[in-house]
């Protein structure tokens, strides 16, 4: 799968220079998936992370400027899901490079050091050694 560069999206979606990320992305070693609380519907896939923020892609286009109570839902290592919860603000969504999908910029907006802690932690446990 090719995901788009953001100077790639188009111009209605970009993001002004002081919105961009300072922070380097995570690739996961999972295909994990988010989801939806309010709809308790799937939403789409991580595929990169920071401890601010993260990139989905999924089968159709997302609202942006929207706030959403969001899970991902983490396997242990008997194969339980542990869920891990939060709330994100779409900042872009565009068509990806295969146009049967879209690619989604979140922002998460709860900030607090014990979230923070725990964004940190699983993209430490999950997230590729580079």
């Amino acid at each position: 799968m090719y995901i788009k560069r953001p100077s790639q999206h188009n111009r209605e979606n970009s993001l002004k220079p002081e919105d961009r990320r300072t922070i380097k992305r995570r690739h996961l070693i999972y295909y994990l998936r988010v989801w939806e609380l309010d709809q308790n519907n799937l939403l789409g896939h991580v595929v990169d992370i920071t401890t601010e923020g993260m990139m989905l892609i999924s089968d159709k286009p997302i609202p942006t400027g929207e706030e959403l109570s969001l899970e991902i839902r983490l396997p242990d290592t008997e194969g339980a899901l542990t869920p891990l919860n939060f709330r994100a603000i779409c900042r872009w969504s565009d068509k990806d490079i295969n146009t049967a999908f879209y690619d989604s910029g979140f922002e998460f907006t709860d900030k607090s050091p014990a979230k923070i802690e725990n964004l940190q932690q699983m993209i430490e446990a999950y997230g590729f050694n580079d």
